[in-house]
């Protein structure tokens, strides 16, 4: 699937890799990164690797190693060499896409940069390895969080060319998420859409769920609502899918005092209404009826 609404983005990230750039795209999560790399990747018709960056990325991971049976039998040849992902997208010309740059380790870090800047680098009893034309690298990561990650220096800032992603309009996220969800009513979609991202702008919120959420959201109640024998717009199941999606992946501030569950269920009812009445407890003429 393409990335809905980021034609420019895609236009110019080509372009960006035509020209023999690296590029690094920013962004908070569920903003289309990964998808709009692979729409490229797979338009030019060329190898796409991805490596996920972490702190257990160690430039051994990324480069490959020899198999150290082997090595006891044959000695540091060549071909029993395994590549890493970083000599893999190198040999084949094709597009090395590391996640979550800003959590790998700086000596990893400083292999990608010798490999961006010579397009070759030295393997110990390998020897020099050659990028094959085409060979770009992509780097994703999201700025905004703090957690678990370091800062990126200003020598990987001067070897790339910067793409800043943020989220994508109302329709563009109602569009993706009935993409994901079959057979639910536009309409409710739309509320569903609505909810998540007022959870982006919640006061009390330090940051708030990407798109994915409004997917899950959709989907849970889809099965939930078969489940229970409901249909999918009733209030109560998109309520539960609503938590389940959502107070995961919101973050509250530390002087907020609430519970997600509790921010959860006040940006629902701004979207979705006050919790209906309860039927059984209603007279015919719709009045309260007696306990």
């Amino acid at each position: 699937m393409d990335a809905v609404a980021r034609a420019e983005e895609a236009q110019i990230l080509e372009a960006a890799l035509l020209s023999g750039a690296h590029v690094l795209l920013e962004g908070p999560p569920g903003t289309g990164k990964s998808t709009l790399l692979r729409q490229v990747a797979r338009n030019r018709e060329i190898p796409f690797v991805l490596v996920e960056g972490n702190a257990e990325l160690t430039p051994g991971r990324l480069i490959g190693h020899f198999d150290p049976a082997l090595v006891l039998e044959r000695g540091y040849a060549a071909e029993i060499f395994e590549d890493g992902p970083l000599l893999e997208a190198m040999r084949s010309g094709g597009l090395l896409y590391v996640e979550e740059l800003n959590r790998i380790p700086e000596e990893t870090l400083n292999v990608l940069l010798a490999a961006m800047s010579e397009k070759e680098i030295a393997v110990p009893r390998l020897g020099r390895v050659i990028a094959a034309p085409g060979f770009g690298l992509v780097a994703a990561m999201n700025p905004f969080d703090a957690v678990g990650t370091a800062r990126v220096s200003s020598a990987l800032y001067d070897r790339t060319c910067r793409i800043s992603m943020g989220y994508q309009s109302a329709e563009a996220e109602h569009a993706i998420v009935t993409a994901h969800s079959a057979g639910v009513d536009s309409a409710w979609c739309a509320k569903v859409v609505a909810l998540v991202r007022a959870s982006r702008e919640h006061d009390a919120l330090e940051w708030g769920a990407s798109v994915r959420g409004a997917i899950d959201i959709a989907r849970i109640a889809v099965e939930l609502a078969a489940l229970r024998g409901l249909p999918v717009d009733d209030w109560h199941v998109g309520l539960a899918a609503a938590y389940v999606s959502l107070s995961g992946r919101i973050r509250l501030h530390d002087s907020t005092g609430r519970s997600p569950e509790d921010l959860v269920r006040e940006m629902y009812e701004r979207s979705f209404g006050p919790e209906p009445a309860d039927d059984s407890t209603l007279d015919a003429e719709g009045s309260p009826g007696e306990p």
